[in-house]
Order: C-alpha cells, then structure tokens, then sequence
C-alpha cells in the first residue's frame, strides 16, 4: 500500500513539474495574434509609436549597425473605431495594427508613449500631426537614407511629424559615421546602396536611437 502511495505521489509531483514547465515555455514564447483577434483599444492612443524587428532584406543591416534588434517602427492612429500604422514602407502609407504587427518578427512588437502625452497630445495637436504627416502619403520609401522630404524612411516620418508639429526631437539626429559600419552585412548593403561614395556626414535618425529616448514610456510590450 505504501509503494501505491509513493508511486501515486511520485506521479503527482511529476505532472506538476511538468506543468510548470510548459507554462513557463509559454511565457516567455512572443504571443502571436490569430487572424480574428482583435487589440483591447485600452492598450493604444493616438500618437503612440510603436515599433518591432522587420523581416525586409535590410533589416538584419540595420540591426548590427545601430546594435539593436528594431529595424522598424511607426505611429499609431485610431480612425472610426479602428487602430492603423502610419508608417514608412513602400510607399509610406496606413497599415491596419493587426496586419502590421503580424508582419513583424515572431508578432513582437514594443509600444511606447510620450510623456506628458495627456497634455501634448491634443486632438488639436494630433489633427496637425495627421495633416502634416499627409504630405508624405503615398511617397517612395528612401533607401539611401538622405535628409530630404522627396523620399522618407520609417525612423525619419515619426521624427518629422513630431518636430513640425509639437516641435519635440524625439532624440538626436546622428551622422551615418557614428553608427557600426564594420558588420560585413552592413558593409555589403553599402556597397550595394553606395558604392565607393558612402555619405558619411549624411544626418540620419534611427528606430534604435528613437527607442531609447528618454522623451519616450514604454506602454506594453509583445
């Protein structure tokens, strides 16, 4: 009868083990979303920028150069009861939340938030942020990474809106010398871009810079 009771018993703290074992697996597993679920509007607001780690052919380059793991990022509006991205791809546009996050590596994503947004972020302000942001619709995405309006990439839209609009430097601009040039990725994609002319004194702004501003609060993570 004993040897049924341990043996019982042995079985029970087996399971148990095991149990805890798979939900700490799920944990730290990224949760991606089913193509029906839907994003509890509590979590995002207006202006919210939101970022994650692209799948494009340039990404991984930008990753080693800038010593991050977000290669991507844009910010989040809520029109007629439905949340978007407005972003810089090709050409820059409004993604739904949904697709845009399913998009990213493993469906992580990082949303973060100005401070102060309850008094920055007016229905005023974001009307001109929308307004502002409208003149970039539809245009080319910038490879090359240059400081012009004729073409824009993803870091450099939310950096613009928020400047010309509520006047905020959501960090500072940076020249392309001072990011890690020495990766044989990055190397090979500026060549591929470049060639033996590489504008090193080009200002840029990356998502990595960005994300680490200190003009930023991380509201959830994925």
């Amino acid at each position: 009868m004993k040897k049924i009771i341990i043996v019982v018993a042995l079985g029970l703290i087996g399971a148990f083990g095991l149990f805890v074992w798979t939900i700490r697996i799920m944990a730290d597993k990224p949760r991606e979303l089913s193509k029906t679920e839907t994003i509890d509007s509590n979590d995002f607001h207006n202006g919210d920028i939101i970022f994650q780690t692209s799948k494009s052919s340039q990404s991984k380059a930008i990753q080693l150069a800038t010593n991050s793991k977000y290669s991507h990022m844009g910010i989040i509006y809520e029109t007629d009861g439905q949340y978007y991205v407005y972003e810089a791809v090709q050409p820059v546009k409004l993604t739904k939340l949904n697709e845009w996050i399913k998009r990213g590596e493993n469906s992580h994503y990082v949303v973060k938030r100005l401070k102060d947004s309850d008094k920055l972020l007016t229905n005023e302000n974001l009307k001109k942020m929308k307004d502002f942001g409208e003149r970039f619709k539809g245009k080319n995405y910038d490879i090359y990474f240059e400081w012009s309006d004729d073409k824009i990439y993803c870091s450099e839209l939310v950096w613009k809106i928020y400047k010309e609009t509520l006047d905020i430097e959501i960090e500072d601009l940076q020249e392309l010398r001072e990011f890690d040039l020495t990766s044989d990725i990055v190397r090979s994609k500026m060549k591929e871009r470049y060639g033996d002319k590489i504008p090193m004194n080009e200002k840029v702004i990356s998502p990595a810079t960005m994300f680490e501003s200190d003009k930023l609060l991380t509201i959830r993570e994925n």
